[in-house]
């Protein structure tokens, strides 16, 4: 399955230093070569850069190592495909508009029986379980919210919270969302976060013989968060989530936990994987 990346800042910061190491899971010393995508927020915009090769070996990843934009917070994925081509269409983040802001969305799993979900007024672009995981995510919240996503971490983290549950119970969901403020982070069976504070220190990268210098990255007071698939450090200590959680972080801090169901649980040890014979 694919891989997912997410960091959010007091101030803005340099967000290579942890997308070097990701990417190198993009078909280096990782298995996730069909494609890559990072969405960087400025505001309510995100701007993001998406394409079909593996990251590792991406000029275009590499020019964004060498060329770091700055911002308070990002949203990156690597994909493994399991339903849908390699092609621009099926790279996240997937990108939507809601109340004059951008949505970000980016998955890790497969939902068999997600196209079973009427759709009554998004349309997919490409042909992933993801996007239309998303747009139908999508819609509903257009009906909870009908203009504008409210600014509360608890009324919205809940209604992610429960309508991750329901995309959830069809398979595994690890889903990253971001209007740009909060980033939303949901374990369907695989998810760490880590919370780093001034004053920061040094830490090495998992994939790369490289020891990073966290002050070089967040100049002056204030924290920032990360959230991956797996560690990308190899000396500091993860919080690891338990299937069905969903963590809020604002500004660098995690600031709402909606703790796992335990139906969460057993779907992440039942659901269906690549390689396993296909499901009816």
């Amino acid at each position: 399955m694919c891989e997912l990346l997410g960091i959010t800042a007091t101030a803005p910061v340099d967000v290579s230093f942890s997308f070097s190491d990701f990417a190198q899971r993009g078909g280096r010393t990782g298995p996730h070569a069909d494609g890559w995508g990072l969405a960087l927020f400025h505001q309510g915009f995100a701007r993001t850069f998406l394409d079909e090769r593996p990251a590792s070996s991406s000029p275009l990843a590499t020019f964004l190592r060498d060329n770091p934009v700055e911002t308070q917070l990002a949203v990156a994925h690597i994909r493994k495909k399991t339903r849908g081509e390699s092609r621009l269409a099926n790279t996240h983040p997937f990108v939507r508009v809601f109340g004059g802001r951008h949505l970000v969305f980016a998955h890790n799993g497969t939902l068999v029986h997600v196209r079973e979900r009427p759709l009554a007024r998004e349309t997919p672009i490409g042909d992933t379980d993801s996007e239309h995981a998303f747009c139908w995510l999508l819609e509903r919240l257009r009906d909870a919210f009908a203009g504008e996503l409210p600014d509360d971490p608890d009324r919205l983290g809940r209604a992610v919270f429960d309508l991750a549950n329901d995309l959830g119970s069809d398979g595994i969901f690890n889903v990253l969302i971001s209007d740009g403020r909060f980033l939303f982070a949901r374990c369907g069976d695989n998810l760490v976060h880590i919370v780093r504070r001034f004053p920061l220190g040094h830490a090495t990268l998992a994939d790369e013989e490289l020891r990073v210098d966290y002050t070089q990255v967040l100049r002056g007071p204030g924290s920032v968060a990360v959230v991956a698939t797996s560690p990308l450090t190899r000396d500091e200590e993860w919080v690891r989530a338990t299937p069905g959680t969903l963590w809020v972080f604002h500004d660098g801090a995690l600031v709402r936990t909606f703790e796992g169901l335990p139906e969460a649980a057993h779907v992440a040890a039942t659901a269906w994987r690549p390689g396993a014979p296909s499901p009816t």
